[in-house]
């Protein structure tokens, strides 16, 4: 019902849309230190009252939750289905080659810039979907609402602070994976480490390591610092290295001192297999040098013994595992620094619904002390899972179907979305089974024809559930 104008809308929409989401994606909008009125900085507030604006500009009425979260509501009835999107991004990171990350462009079918995919652009999609509805009258008994965060990446503290103050809706999804549903997210530990020893003044020696950007990015970049080694012992080793790994090496000299930087492939975390790790690559690096025997270098040795280098499933911490319901624990190293005498780090696992406290946090705690390193943590973040044969689930695959001819069918993944903590709340959209967006890495892009096919499937599951 009403596929033919909705499609006629979005398409003569289409360029539109894409400039509103170039307009949000040119806005810096990562997680930055806290300023009055800005719970999150500058750049999160601004995309948020630049989305809020466009929004009321089409006529929707907007609330704004303290600058941590906005709303779009389509009418004033009873709210039926929440459409939960997020504004805030990844740091733009290093690699980028087809434009520079907050400078989106048009190439081809592909829209690049940070954002475009993860989230921005179907933020933007299900604003037009509802856009939509809107403005070609179609009669809806109940109310959908788009909800706008700001901290998605970092910990979803805007939306607690939503949620706090508002009731969940009966209905959610959330247009930040892919489709068709996800209705299965994998649970989580990103366990934080530390190790302490006695400084060591023998050379040569291992001055510093620092490593990562964010808990949930495979670090593309690692640097070291070296002291006493000759130049042509690093080359060699280098070149060596990279054979092994793929990793690139870089170096820098200054008399009796190099700054060693590692070059591998940056990734999402919930799929580490997608990157080439620098940080591991970089330790394993560290532990072919001459460097001269000390705890320091002990404890280095251990912990590339718990997490070495290519090893993406935990098989060496002891907890890789899987189901058939969720997949295979993932296990990304993420973030490390390194000085003369300690250490502290993270690694971001996603955890398949068979896994409990006893057979992953607890194996973890215990095989790193047996190896002198501290677990800081005392709990993990459990799956989710919404019934795949609810009115809500069925109706998405039908539109999804409709509008694709593809089948529609549940999925899980292990990235975690906004709907993690939503009793009936699902990943939906917006990019296509198969669409590597490179989503957490440079040159991040959103398929044109997939953000505007997205619109349509978004409007017509308004009409189906809000009718």
């Amino acid at each position: 019902m009403y596929r033919k104008e909705i499609e006629e809308y979005i398409e003569s929409h289409k360029q539109e849309m894409i400039e509103d989401i170039c307009t949000l994606c040119r806005i810096n909008s990562e997680k930055m230190p806290y300023r009055e009125g800005m719970p999150y900085g500058p750049g999160a507030f601004e995309a948020l009252n630049e989305a809020l604006d466009i929004a009321e500009s089409y006529g929707f009425s907007i609330t704004n939750y303290d600058n941590y979260v906005g709303t779009a509501d389509l009418n004033d009835k009873e709210r039926q289905l929440d459409i939960l999107a997020h504004l805030d991004v990844v740091p733009a990171g290093e690699g980028w080659k087809e434009t520079e990350p907050f400078e989106p462009v048009v190439k081809g079918d592909k829209l690049f810039g940070r954002g475009t995919a993860d989230d921005k652009g179907p933020a933007v999609a299900a604003l037009y979907a509802m856009r939509a509805v809107k403005e070609l009258n179609i009669p809806l008994n109940k109310n959908v609402r788009l909800i706008l965060g700001t901290d998605e990446e970092c910990g979803s503290s805007d939306i607690a602070h939503y949620y706090a103050i508002e009731k969940e809706a009966p209905m959610t999804f959330s247009p930040d994976g892919s489709f068709p549903v996800v209705n299965t997210e994998k649970g989580g530990l990103n366990g934080h480490f530390t190790a302490e020893w006695t400084a060591s003044d023998q050379l040569p020696k291992l001055v510093s390591v620092e490593a990562g950007t964010k808990v949930n990015v495979v670090p593309g970049k690692a640097s070291a610092v070296v002291k006493g080694l000759d130049a042509k012992v690093l080359e060699h080793a280098a070149a060596e290295c990279e054979k092994r790994t793929g990793i690139r090496f870089e170096l820098k000299l200054d008399e009796d001192t190099a700054i060693i930087t590692a070059i591998g492939k940056s990734a999402h975390a919930s799929l580490p297999e997608e990157g080439n790790n620098a940080l591991t690559g970089l330790l394993l690096f560290l532990t072919e040098l001459p460097l001269a025997e000390c705890e320091q270098m002990i404890m280095i040795r251990r912990l590339l013994e718990l997490i070495p280098h290519g090893d993406t499933s935990g098989e060496a911490l002891g907890i890789a595992m899987e189901d058939e319901l969720s997949g295979s624990l993932t296990l990304a190293f993420s973030l490390l620094n390194v000085t003369e005498s300690g250490l502290e780090g993270t690694f971001d696992s996603r955890c398949p619904v068979c896994a409990t406290e006893e057979n992953v946090l607890l194996v973890v705690r215990r095989n790193m002390a047996e190896k002198g390193f501290t677990l800081l943590n005392d709990s993990m973040k459990p799956p989710h899972h919404v019934d795949g044969n609810s009115e809500f689930v069925k109706t998405l695959l039908s539109a999804y179907e409709s509008y694709t001819g593809r089948k529609g069918e549940c999925v899980s993944m292990g990235g975690g979305t906004y709907v993690h903590e939503l009793k009936n709340g699902v990943a939906f959209g917006a990019s296509m089974p198969g669409t590597d967006n490179r989503m957490h890495g440079a040159d991040e892009y959103a398929v044109i024809d997939e953000l505007i096919v997205s619109a349509k499937i978004f409007a017509q599951v308004i009409v189906d559930l809000c009718s």
